[in-house]
């Protein structure tokens, strides 16, 4: 009984730190400035329309969860860290969009089994440590031959490299933790998601992003407003010189990265997986 105390304190400790790290600096702005179209191609994806019940998990600030509601869902958004709601609420308003915004941890959801009719996730549930136990909730709270998409960054792309000059600098995982961009890779969603789906789509795309001037500027926005590289730099607060080298090997991702074809900026190609699947009844 004490190890299972010990264990649920861990994975509560655990959630609480990841809270704190999505809920500092400005993830709504990266998702309104940066990605602000992946959210509608994920719900075109999954058919989504009027009459069906939508559940975005890791949802932020409604990046997919407003587009769904919009084309007519009745949407739940939720998210492990509330704090983003508050801009979701407001973006949701300006745009008519009507959805329920609920707090919920990816690994445990607090909704019935087949619930909902559409389970859909834009870079969000990627980030939940526990990758099986994550997947296991997707495909519980989807009804039989309902539809479960997926739209992660791959961890050869961009933003997957990011995560891998970032790993060198950040504090050890947990244990049990799973690399984000794992779920990007189509052969690891295809095993966690197992003979429980059938129907399966899965695309690798790339999303156009020419918001920054220089790789200086991809890399000071990172700091200042994504939570992950945030709590990195966090963590070697106290070491000036190791700060200071991954202030350049940032600074040389996005340089290696431009396509130089953008008027005077730095242009990138985001590679993300799409995949959608639907769950055997």
């Amino acid at each position: 009984m004490t190890m299972e105390n010990s264990a649920a304190g861990a994975d509560r400790a655990l959630k609480s730190k990841h809270r704190t790290m999505w809920a500092q600096g400005d993830y709504p702005s990266l998702a309104a400035e940066v990605i602000p179209g992946l959210g509608a191609i994920l719900v075109e994806a999954c058919g989504v329309r009027s009459g069906l019940r939508v559940l975005d998990v890791g949802a932020g600030s409604g990046n997919a969860a407003i587009p769904a509601a919009l084309a007519g869902a009745d949407v739940v958004a939720s998210d492990l860290a509330p704090e983003l709601f508050e801009a979701g609420r407001a973006v949701a308003g300006k745009q008519g969009a009507q959805l329920t915004w609920q707090e919920a941890d990816a690994e445990a959801l607090p909704f019935g089994d087949a619930e909902f009719d559409t389970v859909l996730s834009c870079v969000g549930v990627m980030f939940a440590p526990h990758h099986q136990q994550a997947a296991d909730e997707l495909v519980r709270v989807c009804r039989p031959g309902g539809t479960i998409g997926l739209l992660n960054w791959t961890p050869q792309g961009f933003i997957g490299r990011m995560f891998a000059v970032m790993k060198p600098y950040a504090p050890p995982p947990p244990p049990g933790a799973r690399p984000p961009p794992l779920w990007g890779d189509e052969d690891h969603v295809r095993a966690l998601l197992g003979d429980r789906v059938t129907e399966v789509g899965a695309e690798r795309r790339a999303v156009r992003v020419d918001r920054f001037e220089t790789p200086e500027a991809f890399r000071d926005f990172f700091k200042e407003r994504y939570g992950p590289t945030m709590s990195v730099y966090k963590n070697i607060a106290a070491e000036p010189e190791r700060a200071a080298a991954l202030d350049s090997a940032l600074v040389d991702l996005a340089r290696d990265g431009d396509l130089g074809t953008g008027s005077g900026g730095t242009v990138l190609e985001w590679e993300y997986l799409l995949f959608t699947a639907r769950r055997v009844g």
